[in-house]
């Protein structure tokens, strides 16, 4: 993994975490700025995904393998498949979901972190 990439990563995801809550809050609709957001996580995602996979031998403990590839291969379905039902579904709930999606992503990254540079 890249750490600069992960960091980013989780970084980004606390934003739209913080906006989408507030958005939420405001009861308004998104935006092309949370689009933007959202764009850039899945970019970091797939890198990470590809880089991750790549090299997914260096993990030593098989379970944690396990956990570390499902980790990476699930992460990239969540901004998308928020996004989306935010895109849908034209309800202050939907914003709420796109920021609980943020948080899931920003601890799944921070996770795979800690699983590969503990393992690797």
């Amino acid at each position: 993994m890249i750490e600069a990439v992960t960091w980013t990563v989780v970084a980004l995801a606390t934003v739209l975490l913080v906006v989408a809550g507030v958005y939420a809050w405001l009861d308004r609709l998104i935006d092309d700025r949370l689009l933007a957001l959202i764009a850039l996580i899945e970019v970091g995602l797939v890198i990470q995904l590809v880089v991750g996979l790549l090299d997914l031998g260096s993990i030593d403990d098989s379970t944690e393998q396990a956990t570390f590839a499902a980790y990476l291969i699930s992460l990239p379905l969540i901004p998308v498949g928020t996004g989306l039902l935010t895109l849908k579904e034209k309800t202050r709930w939907a914003m709420g979901s796109l920021a609980v999606g943020a948080f899931a992503v920003a601890v799944m990254t921070a996770r795979c972190l800690q699983i590969w540079t503990t393992h690797a």
